[in-house]
C-alpha cells in the first residue's frame, strides 16, 4: 500500500453512511453529495469496491449501492486494498550500493542481506496493514453512533430520504409528458 490517497478516506466515509443507513441503497452522486466532496471522484472508487465484494449495486429508483456484507466483515483494510491495490508502502531504491566512498568497488558486507531501512519500512508496513485488518467498518461506525447526538442520525436519514422522494417526483412527473 502506497501513501494512502483521499480516495481511502472518501471511500470509508461513504461506506460508513451505508453502514449507517442499512436499509436503504444511495448513489455514488448522493454519498458525494452528502460529504460535500466530488461526485465524480466518488463514482470512480465504487467500481473498485464493487469489484472487492464490498458493495453491491442495484437499479432502478430506489437503486444505488448497498454494503454487500456486513459492516462487521468489512475491514479498513479490505477497503484499502479494493481502492488502492496492491501497492507497498515503501519502494526502496537500494541507494546503499551508490556510496561514493565504494568508489564503483561495491563491498559485499553493504548490500548484504535486507537493507535496515527497507526492513524497517517492512515492519511499520506490517504492523500497518495489520492494525487495519483489526478495523471493521462497524468498529468506526460504533465510534461514529456514540459522537454523534440522535439528531444527527435524524437529520441524515431525512436528508437521504428527501432525495429518494425528489428522485420519485421527478420520476413521476416526466413519465406523464
Amino acid at each position: 500500500m502506497a501513501h494512502l490517497t483521499a480516495g481511502v478516506e472518501y471511500g470509508i466515509h461513504c461506506l460508513l453512511w451505508l453502514a449507517l443507513e442499512r436499509d436503504t441503497s444511495l448513489s455514488s452522486r448522493d454519498l458525494a453529495d452528502l460529504q460535500g466532496v466530488s461526485p465524480s471522484f466518488v463514482a470512480k472508487l465504487f467500481p473498485k469496491l464493487e469489484k472487492a465484494g464490498i458493495v453491491v449495486a442495484s437499479n432502478g429508483l430506489r437503486g444505488g449501492y448497498r454494503l454487500a456484507r456486513s459492516a462487521a466483515r468489512i475491514t479498513l483494510l479490505d477497503v484499502v486494498d479494493a481502492i488502492e491495490g496492491p501497492k507497498p508502502l515503501f519502494d526502496c531504491q537500494e541507494i546503499r550500493g551508490r556510496c561514493a566512498v565504494f568508489d564503483g568497488a561495491l563491498p559485499r558486507w553493504a548490500t548484504n542481506g535486507v537493507c535496515a531501512i527497507h526492513a524497517a519500512m517492512l515492519r511499520a508496513e506490517q504492523a500497518m496493514r495489520e492494525s487495519l485488518a483489526a478495523t471493521t467498518l462497524a468498529d468506526i461506525a460504533d465510534t461514529v453512533g456514540r459522537k454523534a447526538p440522535a439528531s444527527f442520525s435524524q437529520a441524515v436519514t431525512a436528508w437521504v430520504g428527501g432525495r429518494t422522494d425528489a428522485r420519485s417526483a421527478r420520476r413521476g412527473t416526466r413519465g406523464r409528458g
